[in-house]
């Protein structure tokens, strides 16, 4: 196939799109070991804070200014709940029941709810019989995750994994969302919902978790730290630039990837391990997100 000018473009933002998987995968198990002795509030008030920071350092050394139109920044402070806030602290106090592996396998059902919302608000693309299929492989997959004992309401995680559920539903809004900052420098919106993020945080923090009285180990400290810079401040100028080149449902189909990652890391560093039922849910999953993603024939050809 010969070399056109738009495949070294494409090639870039599918390499940029294995980065931001693998960025979002190991931030599970950041958080798993960050919130060993920092809590989750105060956990995620700073981890926004930092990023937030990080980005502003950014985009000052790059002479880009944030928006100042009350506007703009009521959407970033919608983005900032739907991306940041909400999902952020439901993942983070769930991780201190459930293992990081699990937390990206239920995680990764974002473009399923995000085809759902789609479907029944916006409406701007049809229930294919594909993507009807993914959407029920996906949903049976974390069934499965969760196991029979959801079925009767008891296991003493399945609040927690409920909770990761919720933040993925937040993560679909949020992706759908996204699209009313097209023709923004990706590092803006970032930096803008994330520093309007710390703002509803931080005194969330002071009240609730009195943090200057923490005692956190070192390894939860760099894990917050790796956290901010990489998994969040960096991952979300990937994030808002690939909404950009790809779409909202191509940067989405990341969570496919990012499930190995995830699990892979979990079982790695932190000694994890999957049930045989989780890994059929794992298998379902991944089935449903690539039949809710994978362009069709002609649309690949296309590309």
């Amino acid at each position: 196939m010969p070399m056109t000018p738009q495949n070294p473009k494409l090639a870039k933002e599918l390499v940029l799109l294995l980065v931001l998987a693998t960025l979002w995968g190991s931030s599970y198990t950041f958080i798993k070991i960050g919130v060993e002795t920092i809590p989750p509030v105060t956990l995620i008030a700073v981890r926004t804070l930092i990023a937030g920071a990080i980005l502003l350092a950014v985009l000052r050394h790059r002479h880009v200014r944030l928006p100042r139109d009350r506007a703009t920044w009521r959407l970033f402070v919608v983005q900032a709940c739907l991306n940041s806030v909400i999902p952020f602290t439901l993942i983070a106090w769930a991780e201190q029941s459930v293992d990081a592996g699990l937390a990206v396998i239920l995680n990764s059902a974002t473009p399923i709810f995000t085809f759902l919302l789609t479907v029944s608000i916006t409406r701007h693309e049809q229930a294919t019989a594909r993507k009807l299929f993914g959407v029920v492989s996906g949903l049976a997959g974390i069934c499965l995750v969760i196991g029979v004992e959801a079925l009767g309401g008891l296991g003493e995680s399945l609040m927690a994994q409920l909770a990761i559920i919720l933040a993925t539903i937040c993560y679909a809004g949020a992706a759908i969302f996204s699209k009313n900052f097209r023709g923004l420098d990706p590092a803006v919106p970032a930096a803008g919902s994330l520093i309007s993020g710390a703002v509803i945080l931080m005194p969330v923090s002071l009240i609730v978790d009195r943090p200057w009285g923490l005692d956190p180990s070192a390894a939860s400290v760099l894990a917050l730290l790796g956290l901010s810079a990489f998994s969040t401040a960096l991952a979300f100028t990937i994030y808002f630039r690939l909404v950009q080149t790809l779409g909202s449902v191509g940067t989405t189909s990341q969570a496919y990837l990012r499930v190995p990652i995830g699990v892979a890391i979990g079982i790695v560093f932190l000694g994890e391990s999957l049930s045989p039922t989780a890994w059929i849910g794992l298998t379902c999953v991944i089935l449903g997100v690539i039949a809710m993603t994978m362009p069709r024939t002609t649309q690949a050809r296309s590309a």
